[in-house]
Formats: structure tokens, sequence, C-alpha cells
């Protein structure tokens, strides 16, 4: 396996231009932070991820940086990438209030895309509109680094015994 990764990785460095060798850094700094437990998930070190949640509030804040490895064919970040980082912020403030031996997982997740991503970072934000006792309903938004918003988002979580 070691074998095989290093020529991959050798012929990456070798072939790839600036601009995929600039995106294969990204991509690797956000993982040694996951090797080195600085992120829980694979997907909050390639994303590298900064969190901020108020269980009090019952809030979370997600901020990550743009890379071109994230953008569309257009140049601005995907849409799937966005649903992803809405997906996350919403969840992420549902299981840090749940009772130990709970989590939630998305049931229904709709998003209302406003305008393009694109600047120099996002910013995503989530608040708990109802709590039930087998259901969770949120609201998110997502916002480019020049303070557009560029996403709304509602989503239904169920609430399941781990």
């Amino acid at each position: 396996m070691k074998d095989a990764l290093h020529q991959l990785l050798n012929n990456c460095i070798e072939n790839g231009s600036k601009e995929e060798l600039h995106a294969l850094a990204y991509l690797l700094e956000g993982f040694q932070k996951k090797i080195d437990k600085k992120y829980s998930q694979y997907i909050d070190g390639l994303l590298h991820m900064e969190r901020k949640i108020d269980k009090e509030k019952k809030t979370c804040e997600i901020t990550v940086p743009l890379n071109a490895v994230w953008n569309n064919s257009l140049d601005m970040v995907h849409g799937g990438v966005t649903a992803t980082l809405l997906d996350t912020v919403m969840g992420t403030v549902i299981n840090a209030i749940l009772p130990e031996g709970f989590g939630a997982v998305t049931n229904q997740l709709n998003i209302h895309y406003i305008a393009p991503g694109i600047g120099d970072s996002l910013h995503c934000k989530a608040e708990i509109i109802h709590h039930g006792s087998k259901t969770v309903v949120i609201s998110g938004e997502a916002f480019r680094s020049d303070g557009k918003k560029i996403a709304h988002a509602t989503g239904t979580f169920f609430i399941i015994q781990k």
C-alpha cells in the first residue's frame, strides 16, 4: 500500500501544474491535521473547518478557507460543497446538545442557493428552530467573505440512539 501511495504521490508531484500542486498541498495539510488529531473527522480536515459551538444558545458556526479544489466548472464553490457545509454546521449543533448515547442524522435538507460562492472563505451558521423528542428542525445560512449570503437552508434531523 505504501509503495503504491508513494508512486501515486510522486507522479502527481512530477506531472502536476502549479495550481494542481497547490490543491494537493491543501488536501494533504488537512489530512495531516486529521492524523495529528486536530480534527475528529476527515471532512473537517479536508475542508480546514474552524468550528464554534454555543450549547447555551444552541448555535454553531463553521468557517472554511476557499480553495480551487472545491470549485465547479464556473470557478465558484460547487453547490455540493456548500450543502455539505450547511449539513455539517446544522448537524454539529444538534449533536452538541443531545444527551450521551444519542445522535442526530439528516432526514431532510432544503437549500436555496442565492449567490455564487466566491472569495476567500465561507462562513456558515446554524440555529435550532424546534427540538422535539424524535426530530429537530434547524436553519442554516452560508456567507462568503464579503458578507453576501450565498445560501439558506432548513433541515430536519432524526434523533437516534447510538
